[in-house]
């Protein structure tokens, strides 16, 4: 129950989120490789490539891969979530007085986080594609002209096999260890500090709603090098052989940008990966608590009903 808890609240926050995570790919491969002021900038800032993107390819353009986008989420989330709190039932994550032990959750959800990014490898390498799809005049990065999840799915194994799918899984695990780690130990450890404030106490909804906030922004500024990376892996173009035309692995990656766009090239596209991740974070934490706590209401009906039955007998 937990894992179903955990996919389906991933699913339902990417409904949300689905824009500014088009947005911030877009962002991403702007100037790939190339120094500031020797490309052509279609997408100036967040609120900017909105506009831009929905002039060119109308408001569905804002959510181009969505269906496949909702499975990742899914499919990540089950694992990634439904990991975390097994771990934190059997009590691995909590000290004494029950409150989150810092290096532990750091540990559990860096661990939990790369397993589901291994599972979701396949289906993050064709969003980012997708994604990244856009009309001629404000195309950036490599165009690999899908014409849908089914079909990417298709050629990439007709052309290269399992190995194929699984290209630039390297790069998503490291990014998933650092985005889960930083996510849920903040979000954890807020909840319980805002747990001892005398006007949230009874207020659980509130007091995930606010720390979800924090959570997303501090993911955010851990996330975005390792994301821009990812992203870099997963759209970049492959030879006949699947090996990547610009990137090795990455390692290769975070010294080619080092070279190219300096450091600055790290944090292309965090307003929108913030305003990507704040309300994922937000509807995905917020969802989950909200799921777990009918999944109790749910398990302790059941066990009074049981009970009553017993006792009837």
């Amino acid at each position: 129950m937990d894992f179903i808890c955990g996919g389906l609240a991933a699913s339902g926050a990417s409904l949300f989120s689905n824009p500014f995570d088009v947005l911030k790919t877009r962002m991403q491969l702007q100037g790939e490789l190339q120094a500031k002021g020797q490309h052509a900038v279609h997408y100036k800032n967040a609120f900017h490539a909105g506009y831009v993107v929905a002039k060119n390819e109308g408001i569905r353009g804002l959510q181009r891969g969505l269906g496949v986008a909702m499975t990742l989420h899914g499919v990540r989330n089950c694992v990634r979530l439904g990991l975390y709190q097994t771990l934190e039932n059997h009590g691995f994550l909590t000290d004494s007085s029950g409150k989150t032990v810092l290096y532990k959750s750091a540990i559990a959800s860096g661990v939990a986080g790369a397993t589901g990014a291994f599972c979701g490898s396949p289906l993050f390498l064709i969003k980012t594609q997708l994604q990244s799809q856009a009309a001629e005049q404000i195309a950036v990065g490599h165009q690999h002209g899908h014409r849908g999840t089914i079909s990417a799915i298709k050629d990439i194994y007709y052309k290269h096999g399992i190995k194929g799918l699984w290209r630039g899984v390297t790069g998503t695990i490291i990014r998933a260890m650092a985005g889960s780690s930083s996510q849920l130990t903040t979000f954890a450890i807020s909840k319980d500090k805002l747990k001892e404030n005398v006007y949230l106490r009874d207020s659980p909804m509130l007091t995930s709603l606010v720390a979800s906030i924090f959570s997303g922004f501090i993911q955010t500024i851990v996330i975005n090098p390792f994301d821009v990376v990812s992203t870099r892996l997963y759209n970049q173009g492959v030879d006949a052989n699947g090996k990547g035309l610009f990137y090795a692995g990455v390692i290769d990656c975070f010294l080619k940008m080092l070279r190219t766009e300096g450091f600055a090239g790290f944090y292309k596209g965090v307003v929108a990966n913030y305003m990507r991740l704040a309300p994922h974070s937000l509807f995905c934490l917020l969802f989950w608590d909200i799921l777990k706590g009918l999944k109790v209401r749910y398990v302790d009906a059941r066990a009074k009903r049981s009970l009553l039955i017993e006792q009837n007998q």
